[in-house]
């Protein structure tokens, strides 16, 4: 198994070296190049990635412009987490920024560990938690901060690779303020 992805893993519960193996034998690897779709609109989501290598954005359309609701680079999960579980169309694109190297995981595979063994319930619970803690931290915010003070928070805790390789259009898109704005907050920085 990967070594980032299995520290993610050990991080959050606990596995004999046997489970260790299943779970490895459930992921699979693959490469996508920038720009390349790991889920699309329309289409139920049927894997859970873990980027190795690489940056990627989740984001839906609204009155034909690009809302990013998520970004995630190396050692990190993404997904259409509500097209996942449900196992309903999703809503939304997840779009590589730039070429990713990728773990991922099916649903089919991910209920078989469930079954098979017990703790991984409790990976497949805080992947759900941490997800929707960060929806809802970002809806909060959208709502609730200036431009500024939003922007701030995002350099305070955002990956260091995100603010500097995503493209300025997509953070204005994940902040909810227009690339105009975004400008301005950064030159006042400067």
């Amino acid at each position: 198994m990967n070594s980032s992805l299995q520290k993610q893993i050990l991080s959050i519960a606990s596995f004999s070296e046997n489970e260790i193996e299943k779970i490895d034998s459930c992921f699979e690897y693959q490469n996508f190049t920038a720009k390349e779709f790991l889920s699309s609109i329309g289409k139920i989501s049927s894997k859970i990635f873990f980027i190795v290598e690489g940056l990627a954005r989740v984001y839906y359309l609204k009155d034909g412009k690009e809302i990013t609701t998520y970004l995630s680079c190396d050692d990190g999960f993404i997904a259409s987490y509500s097209s996942f579980i449900n196992q309903s169309p999703s809503f939304e694109n997840i779009q590589c920024i730039e070429d990713c190297e990728v773990f991922s995981i099916t649903f089919e595979k991910m209920q078989l560990l469930y079954k098979e063994i017990p703790n991984w319930e409790r990976v497949g619970r805080i992947l759900a938690e941490q997800n929707y803690l960060c929806m809802a931290d970002r809806v909060l915010k959208l709502q609730m901060i200036p431009a500024k003070e939003k922007y701030h928070t995002f350099l305070a805790s955002a990956p260091v690779k995100i603010i500097q390789r995503t493209p300025l259009l997509y953070i204005a898109s994940f902040l909810g303020i227009t690339p105009e704005s975004l400008s301005r907050i950064r030159q006042n920085i400067s």
